[in-house]
């Protein structure tokens, strides 16, 4: 199988031709971002705004070009326009909330052997959300629920590092990736396709493309539930999430200082103007227990997240320390749940584990419960 290179996707792309300039897309300089690594292969096409809505068959054409090369892997190809955001879609309903076996907005499903999505979110950066929710997946695992790990946050990837997994996705029949596997999870991740040290340097619509694709195009087969790895704030992909798929509820994650809670209250009120069930807030870092004479430090000041929690009337779920063993285990990919399941830090993500699955079920068997509405006219 032949080596697929820049140069080599560039020589097809100048066979795709703009239907009103009549010239290759390439020589017009409308291909941008273009990133090649181990037969993954993704771009955008540049457009002018007005010709945006009416450009899609470019946007086919040239990943039809794409996919024609030996050694194609994964082509991920968006059509790239600034123009006026569309109309946001209605809310969605409780009942479309409750299983990811449904398409939305007109959309084919895209997880459609899942039963329920748990994002893990959090307002900023910096306080632990990607450990939590592989903590979190780990413990639904333990529960005896087949879980998935999606890290959705492009840009900064951590989830293969956190994980302990090395080493490419492998494809069978040349279209949809086999996710990686560790500890019983099945996991995807932009990591997995891109070097550590290489910066993903893409506009919005590239990472929304490139998330569909990490969700439509994976194998993840029957799954009890699929947690994503959210990125930091409440932007493109949040968004898109909260929208291409029916999501269970959304698990919060926050320090306990006033600067982290301000920021959480936003992603709060960004998943309640969705309408995507709050399933609770973990206080992460909640305080630090000194290993040399066991007296308790609250660094970041202590019980912030307990008290927005009640004040915004969502489920506390719990709080985990500031602990070097928890740092230690996620940096070597060895996770505190697997590495020291009968640890104090363990049974407190297993007991996270249990107040967010708890609620799911609900969700999920009411929605059962309830059928189909029939109307009569």
């Amino acid at each position: 199988m032949s080596e697929v290179n820049k140069e080599r996707v560039l020589q097809a792309l100048r066979m795709v031709f703009d239907p009103d300039k009549e010239r290759d897309i390439v020589s017009l300089g409308m291909v941008s971002g273009l990133q090649v690594k181990d037969g993954h292969v993704a771009f955008a096409i540049e457009v002018e705004p007005e010709r945006g809505p009416r450009l899609e068959p470019l946007r086919k054409a040239a990943e039809k070009a794409v996919w024609a090369l030996d050694g194609v892997l994964t082509a991920n190809v968006a059509l790239t326009a600034e123009r006026p955001a569309a109309k946001a879609a209605p809310p969605r309903s409780e009942s479309q909330q409750g299983s990811a076996r449904q398409g939305s907005g007109g959309h084919p499903p895209l997880l459609p052997g899942v039963r329920a999505i748990i994002a893990v979110a959090s307002g900023k950066g910096g306080v632990g959300k990607s450990t939590t929710a592989v903590n979190l997946a780990l413990a639904l695992k333990a529960l005896g629920l087949r879980v998935g790990l999606l890290d959705a946050d492009v840009y900064g990837p951590s989830i293969p590092r956190l994980m302990g997994i090395k080493g490419k996705p492998t494809s069978a029949d040349g279209r949809r990736l086999q996710p990686m596997e560790n500890y019983g999870i099945k996991c995807m991740s932009m990591g997995f396709l891109v070097d550590e040290e290489t910066p993903v340097v893409w506009r919005g619509p590239m990472v929304m493309s490139a998330l569909e694709q990490m969700m439509r195009d994976v194998n993840w087969g029957e799954l009890d539930v699929l947690v994503v790895d959210m990125p930091p704030g409440t932007g493109d992909t949040q968004l898109t999430m909260s929208q291409r798929v029916p999501l269970a509820g959304a698990v919060i994650v926050s320090t306990p200082q006033d600067i982290a809670l301000a920021d959480a209250r936003k992603g709060l009120a960004m998943f309640r103007k969705v309408e995507v069930p709050l399933l609770g807030i973990v206080e992460n870092m909640s305080y630090f227990l000194c290993p040399d004479n066991g007296k308790r430090y609250n660094i970041f000041g202590h019980g912030g997240a307990k008290d927005e929690a009640d004040r915004q009337n969502v489920p506390f779920l719990g709080e985990i320390p500031l602990d070097i063993d928890i740092r230690e285990t996620s940096d070597s990919g060895r996770p505190i749940v697997v590495s020291q399941p009968e640890g104090a830090h363990a049974q407190a993500y297993l007991a996270i584990a249990r107040k967010v699955w708890a609620q799911v079920e609900a969700r999920l068997n009411d929605a059962h419960q309830q059928g189909p509405r029939i109307i009569v006219q």
